[in-house]
């Protein structure tokens, strides 16, 4: 779908945030994740000039490196989502490994291709050892998670999976909103997504925080989602501005209600952090000797 240009200047941007925003992060997965997918395709070419063993070494060749462009893209993916959190477990599939793995067996198979299980080996060795290098390992090990005492780790683990679960209604939302092509919206989303996370990580901060915000990690995103999902199928068929302007009100009303919440919790801890403070000052002067 075709969108209108907006920017700075354009009618409408004073409806837009203004200053910088706090969470904003670029993507690694850039110009170099990219090109893997382009460099595969001389070996498809070469596959269709070759004998039949040409053709199947060329063939396997450009399907492991395509494979391997696709698990790296997903593995940067996953390690940008497993840094922004403060409690996270490692990816289940160390993706990034497998496409290293995968682009010298690529690789390998070009060189079988001139003939040379001398050339095989030393293209596997390099190309496996410059993907590595190029885009290092996947995370191996939980962040987070864990602890002296078993109480800690089952906690982490606890809001872990609700911070998991949380993402995904966010994610969903994302996706829903954009089938309704307004720009506008879009970033309303982004804003609320931004508030919620401030949430989250005060909850990964404090795993005892789960309990008082359960709600709004679970009840009230799903029916954040679910709002979001029939709001963008309605929109998209009849541009209907009142439901487009009660979607923005709950959008403001469940964005207040994070932020409160989120204060509140970060209000409590300080609270907590006080009282502890002050017993053991107590303690401290009981247990001193006079002099």
């Amino acid at each position: 779908m075709a969108r209108k240009y907006g920017g700075k200047y354009s009618p409408g941007a004073a409806a837009q945030p203004v200053g910088p925003v706090a969470d904003t992060r670029r993507s690694r997965v850039g110009a170099r994740a990219n090109l893997l997918f382009v460099l595969p395709f001389p070996f498809l070419v070469s596959a269709f000039r070759s004998d039949p063993v040409g053709l199947a070494l060329n063939l396997g060749c450009f399907g492991a490196l395509m494979l391997a462009a696709w698990l790296t893209r997903e593995g940067i993916t996953a390690q940008e989502a497993f840094e922004a959190r403060k409690v996270a477990r490692k990816p289940a599939i160390p993706r990034k490994i497998f496409a290293s793995v995968l682009t010298g067996t690529g690789l390998a198979l070009a060189g079988l291709g001139d003939g040379s299980l001398t050339s095989a080996v030393v293209f596997g060795g390099l190309g496996g050892l410059l993907h590595f290098g190029a885009f290092g390992p996947d995370p191996l090990r939980d962040k987070g998670i864990g602890g002296a005492e078993g109480a800690d780790r089952v906690q982490s683990e606890r809001v872990d999976r609700a911070v998991q679960e949380a993402e995904a209604h966010l994610a969903a939302m994302t996706g829903a909103i954009a089938r309704a092509g307004d720009r506008e919206l879009s970033g309303r989303v982004e804003e609320f997504k931004r508030t919620a996370r401030k949430m989250f990580r005060a909850i990964e901060d404090d795993p005892r925080d789960l309990g008082k915000a359960r709600r709004f990690m679970g009840v009230y995103l799903l029916g954040a989602r679910d709002a979001t999902v029939k709001f963008a199928d309605l929109f998209a068929r009849n541009r209907d501005p009142q439901a487009r302007a009660d979607y923005l009100a709950l959008l403001g009303d469940l964005e207040a209600n994070y932020a409160s919440k989120t204060d509140t919790l970060l209000l409590d801890d300080r609270t907590d952090l006080d009282v502890e403070i002050e017993v053991l000052r107590e303690r401290l002067a009981r247990e001193m000797p006079v002099s």
